[in-house]
């Protein structure tokens, strides 16, 4: 560890609790009704359905969901994403907008991460939601959570994290809404229960509601039994979705009914962040889907799930190394080649020292055809000399997978809407030479 990641690591909830402090008196001088929205993967997909749901009726945490992010989001300003001067305004603006700043819709719609130890209990103990949903679970930033299990505090990685994120329900007044297949989580409620640590009513959804599901590069139904009614809705989506988003289609349905506002059915306009299962016309009539976002397992699993769902000749995967795994990089990474062969691909890239190590044997030994390399200007030079126009490639992990999609454009004008676009990512392009 750097002696600058040593500094944050020990002065974070220092300087967190700084800008709390003063972004507090905002928030009570606006005094919302709190929804939050928690979980390893999925959580900015629920929180563009509930925005596509309630509309202007909310204020949504766009872009925020660390204890600093939500700080300087309840004062209308935005993090650091370029110049680390702005620490210095932001440590001068925050106190003073907090003096008369109010945000003035009658929700809070705020996406809360459990990145770190203890960060959930810090916002959960400030914001204390009206209503929780806690849409998924795994080992995402797991190495966060190593330092923990090393200590005796938790006998495995799984039970830090789920206690890390079962901080909301404790601190939630009036609903909590769960996966009820997932066990970890559905066995902290029953104990937070158990234990008179809330009085939040307790709603466990699943998906087996779903009735239909059809997927395609640019369009997903889905026909759901309704959880109220017991009426079946059918849900349009203009882009890819994976089956797995019938769980947030669910908690949405539980959500409309306890707010008592009308639903929606019809999603063709939800727009959500760059790199979440975006679809791009590319060169020569290439199709291609952009989930280079997150690089988790359980979001890695979801997707490709989706894709060996999707009915389309000429399937190529480009799959980038999962990263913050610490200790347990080895064992995902081979999980991800039993999910990708499961896939059946024409063809694999893989990109990155950790997917060459772990996950290329394992493909190689099952015959499919893949290709490894370090560098995403080689993996550019594969595809440009290997594709024919009629492949589906679907981009899923780390290792500047979005720089290479842009590669690919048809409409190079569309690049705007990739995911890190943001100075300090570009600079980070141009260091490798990815210009």
């Amino acid at each position: 560890m750097t002696p600058v990641m040593k500094f944050k690591k020990k002065f974070y909830f220092i300087v967190a609790s700084y800008f709390r402090f003063f972004a507090n008196f905002a928030f009570r001088r606006w005094h919302p009704r709190v929804i939050a929205i928690t979980g390893s993967v999925g959580k900015t997909t629920m929180l563009n359905l509930v925005e596509c749901t309630l509309g202007n009726k909310a204020h949504y945490s766009h872009d925020a969901n660390s204890a600093y992010g939500i700080a300087f989001d309840m004062v209308n300003l935005r993090g650091v994403t370029g110049s680390k001067l702005r620490w210095f305004y932001l440590f001068l603006a925050v106190p003073i907008k907090s003096l008369f700043y109010r945000h003035k819709e009658e929700f809070y719609v705020v996406e809360i991460d459990g990145e770190r130890p203890h960060e959930a209990e810090f916002l959960a103990s400030w914001l204390r939601p009206e209503v929780t949903l806690w849409v998924s679970l795994g080992l995402s930033h797991a190495c966060q959570f190593e330092q923990q299990v090393k200590d005796g505090l938790f006998l495995s990685l799984d039970k830090a994290i789920t206690h890390e994120f079962a901080m909301l329900p404790q601190y939630t007044q009036k609903l909590v809404i769960i996966d009820s297949e997932v066990d970890l989580m559905n066995r902290a409620l029953d104990s937070i229960k158990q234990k008179n640590l809330t009085k939040a009513t307790v709603i466990k959804c699943s998906k087996d509601a779903v009735k239909t599901y059809k997927v395609e590069p640019n369009h997903t139904s889905f026909i759901l039994q309704g959880t109220a009614d017991g009426v079946s809705h059918e849900y349009e989506f203009n882009r890819p979705m994976s089956k797995d988003i019938a769980i947030q289609l669910t908690m949405l349905e539980t959500l409309v009914n306890y707010l008592e506002v009308m639903p929606r059915y019809d999603f063709s306009n939800l727009k959500l962040a760059p790199g979440r299962n975006s679809y791009f016309d590319g060169k020569n009539g290439l199709k291609i889907i952009d989930s280079s976002y997150n690089a988790h397992l359980i979001s890695v699993k979801s997707i490709l799930e989706m894709y060996k769902a999707m009915h389309v000749p000429h399937k190529w995967l480009v799959i980038g190394d999962i990263v913050d795994q610490g200790s347990i990089e080895g064992q995902e990474h081979a999980k991800l080649a039993d999910e990708i062969i499961k896939v059946k691909p024409e063809q694999v890239i893989l990109i990155g020292r950790r997917t060459k190590k772990y996950t290329a044997p394992i493909l190689e030994k099952a015959g499919l055809n893949i290709y490894t390399t370090l560098d995403p200007r080689e993996a550019l030079k594969f595809l440009e000399q290997n594709l024919t126009g009629q492949e589906t490639l679907l981009f899923k992990g780390s290792q500047y997978l979005e720089w290479l999609i842009e590669k690919l454009l048809k409409n190079p004008e569309e690049a705007k809407y990739l995911p890190r676009r943001e100075k300090a990512a570009i600079k980070r392009r141009q260091k490798r030479g990815l210009n």
